[in-house]
């Protein structure tokens, strides 16, 4: 059976840095990210592909429990390198909660891993599947590319927070968190 992959590879008119999409995100962080509307008539927990207002973050959420089951990963476009990064940064973000952890502490944790400015991008020599993704062009570029990932970071790690709490309990719902130690391509972040 083979992974699932991005329904944005289809998206026209796509921004690329290296061979990574710049797609639109229905967020509120601040960043290069065009901007989605944002939901009015269903929730983020709810929504279906086929929404206007659905983006790569809801389709990271939703694929990752599936593909992280997949050691191999065949690439078909940009899109699926967006898809690719995100369900990298969730395994690490889960990795920041620990079971019994309020939200609050996760939420801190969490936050602390989104907003640390130090993470690598294609093209430096931390980045772990640099054998996948190009490089930016230039320092423009490597910036443009850096500030969108940061949108995205902050954004992904906001919506995984309200999944991980969404049973109102104030615990960590034990079913993200067996997914904590998996290793998607045998990488993590």
């Amino acid at each position: 059976m083979p992974a699932y992959h991005s329904v944005f590879l289809d998206e026209p008119n796509q921004q690329i840095i290296g061979n990574f999409a710049l797609l639109p995100l229905r967020t509120k962080t601040r960043g290069p990210a065009q901007q989605l509307q944002q939901l009015t008539d269903t929730t983020e927990l709810d929504i279906e592909p086929s929404h206007t207002a659905y983006d790569p973050l809801d389709e990271i959420l939703s694929l990752f429990r599936a593909n992280t089951f997949f050691r191999n990963f065949e690439i078909k476009g940009p899109a699926d390198r967006v898809l690719i990064y995100g369900i990298l940064f969730v395994s690490e973000a889960l990795s920041k909660i620990r079971p019994g952890m309020s939200r609050r502490d996760a939420e801190k944790n969490v936050m602390n891993v989104a907003l640390d400015n130090n993470f690598a991008i294609p093209g430096d020599a931390a980045f772990p599947l640099n054998q996948a993704f190009e490089p930016p062009r230039d320092r423009n570029e490597a910036e443009v590319l850096r500030q969108y990932i940061m949108q995205m970071r902050q954004e992904l790690a906001a919506r995984l927070l309200n999944r991980v709490y969404a049973d109102g309990s104030g615990q960590p719902s034990k079913w993200w968190l067996s997914f904590q130690k998996r290793k998607f391509m045998g990488k993590q972040l």
